[in-house]
């Protein structure tokens, strides 16, 4: 078998680093593994094995034929079987199907608002979806939808995995004090809510003021970021919410934390969430997406309704007054993880799944 990942950019980020996963995975299982840029490289490049065959496209534009006959150049030189676009990266796929009917798509969905695009690029989705061999998708509310709305029959949930990649270069020292730090792994954008964050770091600086929040996610330098940084100027957390961008060495990042929370006001299923697991973290979650099936409040975790600054707060003071809670939440949440998100299981569902396409 020979599939090929195809994803608009490798920046940090859930579609991206599932992309990555992907390709990374089936090197060592089957034939050929290839993964495709479009768009942009970034520091997930740094991921990818040696066994992965890698292409940059270099797209510029929606409609870029010479990046589509560049792609169909290589799936005929390489033999590809399938391509497993990503998110928003089917639309290329597509042309290079309408001139190489040949290969076989498989739609992987990461996007938790689905269901809330444009209607032109519903419409877009829908038609590009009769020519879909099968469809994957990372949460329940993503498979009813995909079910009730697009023209593939062929739908299947695998939940993200991930797995410790110890080969990146540790680069990133984080601020603040040890064994005090609260770490918010998750891109500056809206559906992430850092301005919840803000929030309880301004009511956790009164309290116990040695401790830190440390955002690490891309930074789109937008409005919602500039909104972002303005607060923590505003209301003097300067010294207590620390934001760094993009960064590779997640694991690293992950080691240095002693909590580690999400804010978000809508998810599918974070990768973020499960790297926390992966290294025994104690989380602080919001009620989000496929989150309550992953963390169960009081036993490995804790969870709180979206906005809610004041519960999220407390339950942080409970988590830093009590290190043996600490402790116990992190290793129940490692082992939820391994049992439920390991690697091996997801691509074995995966490739099974692929062989009744």
């Amino acid at each position: 078998m020979r599939i090929v990942q195809v994803i608009d950019s490798l920046e940090v980020g859930g579609a991206e680093k599932m992309a990555v996963n992907y390709a990374n995975a089936l090197s060592e299982r089957i034939d050929f593994s290839g993964l495709i840029a479009t768009r942009a490289e970034g520091n997930l490049k740094k991921q990818l094995n040696g066994k992965v065959s890698y292409l940059f496209l270099n797209r510029k534009g929606t409609i870029d034929f010479s990046a589509a006959l560049r792609l169909k150049k290589y799936c005929k030189k390489n033999k590809i079987d399938y391509l497993q676009p990503h998110s928003s990266s089917y639309f290329i796929v597509l042309l290079v199907k309408l001139i190489y009917p040949n290969i076989k798509i498989v739609w992987h969905d990461h996007n938790g608002l689905s269901e809330f695009i444009s209607a032109q690029k519903s419409l877009i989705l829908k038609i590009a979806s009769y020519f879909f061999k099968g469809i994957i998708v990372v949460n329940f509310k993503l498979k009813n939808w995909a079910e009730k709305e697009l023209n593939c029959k062929n739908v299947i949930y695998l939940p993200n995995f991930t797995s410790q990649n110890f080969e990146v270069q540790s680069e990133t020292i984080l601020k603040g004090v040890d064994g005090k730090r609260i770490l918010c792994l998750a891109n500056l954008r809206d559906q992430k809510n850092h301005f919840l964050l803000l929030e309880v770091a301004e009511k956790l600086k009164k309290t116990k003021p040695d401790w830190t929040f440390h955002l690490v996610g891309k930074d789109f330098v937008d409005d919602y970021s500039t909104n972002i940084k303005k607060l923590i100027v505003s209301n003097r957390l300067d010294d207590t919410v620390f934001v760094y961008g993009s960064k590779n060495d997640v694991n690293n990042i992950i080691n240095q934390a002693d909590i580690a929370i999400l804010t978000s006001k809508s998810e599918g299923l974070p990768v973020a969430l499960i790297e926390y697991g992966l290294m025994s973290k104690p989380v602080i979650t919001t009620n989000v997406g496929e989150i309550p099936f992953i963390i169960q409040d009081g036993i490995n975790g804790f969870i709180v309704a979206v906005n809610e600054a004041e519960r999220f707060y407390e339950r942080i003071l409970e988590l830093i007054d009590d290190s043996a809670l600490r402790l116990n939440f992190g290793n129940l949440l490692h082992q939820t993880i391994l049992e439920n998100h390991s690697e091996e299981g997801v691509i074995i569902k995966y490739l099974n799944w692929i062989e009744t396409l």
